[in-house]
């Protein structure tokens, strides 16, 4: 169907409903003590940055409790929001998705173009470079800038 006056994509409507409910209460936001890894990232063009704590279950391995920090736009603020409850019971390895992108943009709803989507992917980066930092057993924060 073809866009018309005051003709909403219902699905688009959802989504953008979902990421303003993100928004305005985040999930899982806060500091969280003690932690088994926290990385964080900032996008140095428009200041929006993102930090995750995280914990593991210590019998299984899987992220037991993920909580976020972080201040932004619309996008940035609503994706950490719904990353921190998409891996929570989920292994280290499924936070490398394989198409970042794609992961985003489903989470978001719809295609991003290039500068919403560096906005976008800030919250999956600075959960993998959490996750990366604990692997290579650094264990600390690591502010990495896109």
């Amino acid at each position: 169907m073809a866009w018309q006056p005051g003709y909403t994509n219902d699905m688009n409507t959802l989504y953008q409903a979902t990421l303003m409910d993100h928004y305005r209460y985040p999930r899982n936001r806060g500091i969280l003590e003690p932690t088994d890894f926290t990385g964080q990232c900032q996008n140095v063009n428009c200041g929006d940055s993102v930090r995750f704590y995280g914990q593991l279950d210590a019998h299984s391995g899987v992220i037991a409790k993920l909580t976020f920090q972080g201040q932004g736009c619309v996008l940035s603020q609503a994706l950490a929001s719904l990353i921190s409850e998409a891996f929570i019971n989920k292994s280290l390895a499924d936070v490398f998705t394989g198409d970042d992108a794609a992961f985003v943009c489903a989470l978001a709803g719809s295609e991003l173009g290039p500068t919403r989507l560096k906005c976008a992917l800030l919250a999956l980066q600075a959960l993998q470079e959490a996750i990366s930092n604990y692997q290579n057993n650094s264990r600390g924060a690591c502010a990495r800038q896109i």
